[in-house]
């Protein structure tokens, strides 16, 4: 019967992966594809980060700040991809220049006036894809002043699996620590085992990699708040649970590469 139970968690990691293949391709590889609009995005950064995100107020509570701080972090690092929604506006030239409810397809291509053969937004920042408009505008409209806004993440999701209570995958749709995580899974079950948690994710590479997080150590503050990134997986093992076992597995071959070979 233990054997039988841990083919069946393999399983279940296997499936998750398989369901990240694409949206973890599409954040993992921004570093490879956007290399070219680094220098733009230095431009972006200076000039019009403030309007795309929240400005927090001097006297607003510290609990208030540290929300808007967390959010702003989330834009920032937020890799655009398929079923995401996106609105872009144009200071000024609304209608004609204005979009609202995007959704990017699966071509991560999204079409705009004046650009004949889109604008790709896949792998890239609200931040990136503003100026990456603003530049095709520039030929069009004097010092054009362009805000794209993420409306609703949808392609960057984690999994929660293994000894909680309503295990399965959910959308990253926020800054999310491994501890919200866990409590909206619906907390550890009681055979589960909160001081061996394992943080499973894939690098730039396209290699798992794997942490054990002692999750009673961050509820009693002894340990950093860890936050979650696009992709990954949290395994919650059972009480006298083996993890080594089935991170060295993991570690050797994930469905991706199983099914259809490494996109990475």
């Amino acid at each position: 019967m233990k054997a039988v139970k841990f083919f069946q968690n393999i399983g279940f990691v296997f499936a998750a992966a398989l369901v990240f293949s694409v949206s973890i391709f599409a954040q993992t590889t921004s570093d490879k594809t956007t290399k070219t609009d680094d220098k733009t995005a230095v431009k972006t950064d200076d000039k019009t980060a403030v309007k795309k995100t929240a400005e927090i107020p001097a006297n607003a509570p510290a609990d208030e700040k540290e929300v808007v701080i967390l959010y702003n972090n989330y834009l920032k690092e937020y890799r655009l991809g398929p079923s995401d929604v996106i609105s872009v506006e144009v200071f000024g030239q609304c209608p004609d220049y204005c979009k609202t409810g995007i959704t990017v397809p699966p071509t991560a291509r999204i079409s705009y006036p004046l650009v004949r053969e889109g604008v790709m937004v896949g792998g890239r920042t609200v931040e990136q894809v503003a100026d990456e408009i603003t530049k095709r505008l520039d030929e069009y409209i004097i010092d054009p002043k362009v805000t794209v806004t993420l409306d609703k993440a949808m392609s960057a999701r984690y999994a929660v699996m293994g000894k909680v209570n309503a295990p399965g995958i959910r959308v990253l749709d926020r800054k999310v620590s491994l501890y919200e995580a866990v409590i909206e899974a619906g907390g550890v079950a009681k055979t589960g085992n909160k001081r061996k948690i394992a943080l499973i994710r894939f690098n730039q590479q396209g290699a798992l990699t794997k942490q054990v997080v002692d999750l009673s150590a961050i509820e009693s503050g002894k340990s950093p708040m860890l936050y979650l990134n696009p992709g990954d997986q949290v395994f919650v093992p059972s009480k006298g649970f083996t993890i080594d076992t089935i991170l060295e597995t993991l570690g050797k071959v994930s469905a991706v590469r199983l099914l259809f070979g490494s996109p990475f």
